[in-house]
């Protein structure tokens, strides 16, 4: 198994038992699912009428998303008010260009030439203005486990299904570590 980690915090933020998808040789998205945690089901067999089907969890129980949960990302902002860290596009690429910034000088040490470099940059940069900036509002924002912002800021949003999560990380800012 590898563990894909943060270059700049060290947060382990994804794995290869997901299906990483790359798009423009510039991020991975992968599809989540909703989980349902806490209190065990116990199944008797029985089929549950509709209005059991209904019901709301049961005490105890919540629905996370599966990788943010399993790499305990941390929400950028208040969850019970739904208020974001990054509630302009302004904010967001304040932290996003130092981000990068950081991203380069990585690749720089690497070893990475001056045209591979600027060719992330370029695709970062046409992801950021056709992906994300048109659909700002619908972003919700994760940091890895150590809660540093200097670090990736991990992207969910959800299919034009509306059901299915996705997150979107950045793919030159991993490392990666074989377990």
């Amino acid at each position: 198994m590898i563990i894909f980690k943060d270059i700049v915090s060290g947060d382990e933020i994804i794995s290869d038992t997901w299906d990483l998808k790359e798009i423009d040789d510039t991020v991975y998205e992968i599809d989540c699912k909703k989980v349902t945690k806490g209190m065990d089901n116990v199944d008797i067999g029985a089929n549950p009428s509709a209005e059991e089907a209904e019901e709301a969890l049961e005490e105890g129980q919540t629905t996370v998303i599966d990788v943010v949960d399993a790499f305990r990302l941390n929400f950028l902002g208040d969850e019970a008010s739904g208020t974001r860290l990054f509630g302009t596009k302004k904010d967001y690429m304040g932290q996003l260009k130092s981000y990068m910034k950081k991203v380069v000088e990585k690749m720089k040490e690497s070893g990475a030439d001056e045209a591979a470099i600027k060719k992330f940059q370029t695709s970062a940069q046409n992801y950021y203005t056709k992906q994300i900036a048109p659909n700002f509002k619908d972003y919700d924002f994760y940091v890895g486990e150590s809660m540093d912002t200097d670090g990736m800021v991990v992207l969910l949003n959800y299919r034009e299904d509306g059901i299915t999560p996705f997150i979107t990380i950045w793919k030159h800012g991993l490392t990666q570590m074989k377990v």
